[in-house]
């Protein structure tokens, strides 16, 4: 999924920090009868950050997402975007009769569609290829879904929203359903292609490890209505490897994490 900036209000021009995204004293809830599952809510992600956002269960998190991609409208405040945004879910979401070179190719014929323009077949593949190629599935273009493991589909997933044009990528648990070796293996892969591109990135996640991990600041949200957003500044440099989760500064910050969550739910 993609919002342009050209739908969304920009925050140029408004200070020195120019973030790609940013909740303003933000309200929502989905049945005007029930409490607010946001409220108040303010934060920014500043351009080229990798921002985890944690919470509990039920507490919010996806709905933060569906209100920076427009599915829906907050309540009252302002959700303000400056980026063009890319939204890659839990399930890898690829078409089953598709290719995995067509998958990825979909973002570049609805785009050119939407403008009307022609572009051929061979020129679609070739753009495919080439970021399939950096997603390490060179070899696997002509392959269907149902031929890759869950890894190599999520990789497929993750390729297809970088064919959005998009700068401020919105990862939704993209490997929760992934078993724990080859969870391991997509977050530092992740992480290679971030440091890379250097792109914007929210991640979703409810495992504190993977925040600690992955990310320059962690947001925490204690319990819902999410009223606010803990800050954790990540205390690890770049490039990261596994052994980074045993430094005593990782440690305490997973302790600090962990504590504020099991408090949340007394």
């Amino acid at each position: 999924m993609k919002c342009s900036p050209e739908s969304c209000r920009s925050t140029e021009g408004m200070g020195v920090f120019s973030p790609a995204a940013e909740f303003r004293d933000v309200t929502f809830r989905y049945d005007r009868r029930e409490d607010p599952l946001i409220k108040d809510l303010s934060f920014q992600v500043g351009r080229g950050e990798f921002v985890a956002l944690v919470g509990p269960s039920g507490c919010g998190k996806s709905t933060v997402f569906r209100l920076l991609n427009r599915l829906n409208a907050p309540e009252k405040g302002e959700v303000l975007i400056n980026a063009v945004c890319g939204y890659m879910p839990q399930q890898d979401m690829l078409f089953p009769w598709r290719t995995v070179a067509e998958n990825v190719a979909l973002p570049l014929e609805i785009r050119a569609e939407q403008a009307g323009e022609r572009r051929s077949g061979a020129e679609l593949r070739e753009r495919a290829l080439e970021v399939l190629e950096t997603a390490g599935l060179k070899g696997w273009e002509d392959k269907l879904p149902r031929e890759l493991s869950g890894g190599m589909r999520q990789r497929a997933s993750f390729a297809r929203t970088l064919m959005t044009g998009a700068e401020l990528l919105l990862l939704d648990e993209p490997f929760s359903a992934l078993d724990y070796l080859t969870r391991l293996s997509m977050r530092e892969w992740l992480l290679e292609q971030w440091e890379r591109d250097r792109k914007t990135v929210l991640f979703i996640t409810h495992d504190v490890e993977e925040a600690v991990f992955l990310s320059t600041r962690i947001l925490a949200a204690e319990k819902s209505p999410i009223r606010e957003l803990k800050e954790y500044t990540v205390p690890l440099g770049y490039p990261r490897t596994e052994a980074s989760l045993g430094t005593p500064e990782a440690l305490k910050l997973k302790e600090q994490l962990i504590r504020m969550f099991r408090k949340g739910e007394k």
